[in-house]
C-alpha cells in the first residue's frame, strides 16, 4: 500500500520565533516565491549554493548564520539543506556555489555543520517525486555575536536554537521546488 503524501501545508518557520526586524537579502538564482532554478537544485540539478548579498542590516551585527530550509519535507521536522555558521561581519554576500563539501570558498571563520542530508555543505531542493511544491527558506541571520559557539558537529536544529536568543534581524527568501 502506497503512503499518501497528502498533508497540511506546514507554518511559515520563522513566524514561529520571537519577531526581529528584517533586512534586505537579495540573490542573482533565488527570485522570492519563484520556483528555484535547476543550478540550485539536487542532482540531476547543478546542486551549488544560491548567490546570495545582503544589506540594512542593524550596526549591532556581529556575525551571520545562513540556513536553507524546507518546512514541507516529509515528516515531523523539515529538513535542513544549508547551515553555515559564523560568517563575519564583514561578509555581506556569497558568490553562487560556494557551499560546496570542502568548505574551501567560505569567508574566512565561517564553517558549514551537517545538513539532514549527513554531509556538510549545501544540498539543493529535491522534494520527493510527485508532492506537492516545497518551500525552500533561505534566511541570513543577523546576530549580536561573533561567534555562535557552536561547533562542526553541531545539528541544524542545535545551531537554529542557539541562534534564536542572538538574532537582531533577519532576511528571508523563499523559492518553491516540485518534481
Amino acid at each position: 500500500m502506497a503512503v499518501s503524501l497528502t498533508r497540511p501545508l506546514a507554518p511559515e518557520p520563522y513566524a514561529m520565533l520571537p519577531h526581529v526586524a528584517s533586512f534586505d537579502l537579495v540573490s542573482e538564482d533565488v527570485r522570492h516565491g519563484e520556483p528555484l532554478p535547476d543550478s540550485v537544485q539536487a542532482p540531476p540539478g547543478g546542486n551549488a549554493s544560491p548567490q546570495l548579498s545582503w544589506s540594512g542590516f542593524p550596526a549591532q551585527t556581529r556575525s551571520f548564520l545562513v540556513n536553507v530550509f524546507d518546512p514541507d519535507a516529509p515528516g515531523a521536522s523539515g529538513f535542513w539543506h544549508w547551515v553555515l555558521v559564523d560568517v563575519p561581519v564583514t561578509t555581506t554576500s556569497l558568490a553562487h556555489g560556494v557551499g560546496t563539501p570542502e568548505g574551501n570558498r567560505l569567508p574566512p571563520g565561517a564553517f558549514h555543520v551537517r545538513g539532514d542530508h549527513g554531509l556538510a555543505g549545501y544540498e539543493g531542493a529535491g522534494p520527493p517525486h510527485g508532492d506537492r511544491p516545497h518551500r525552500y527558506y533561505i534566511a541570513v541571520h543577523a546576530l549580536d555575536v561573533e561567534r555562535l559557539g557552536v561547533t562542526v558537529g553541531a545539528m541544524p536544529g542545535a545551531v537554529s536554537l542557539a541562534a534564536v536568543r542572538h538574532t537582531l534581524a533577519r532576511g528571508v527568501l523563499m523559492g518553491t521546488a516540485q518534481r
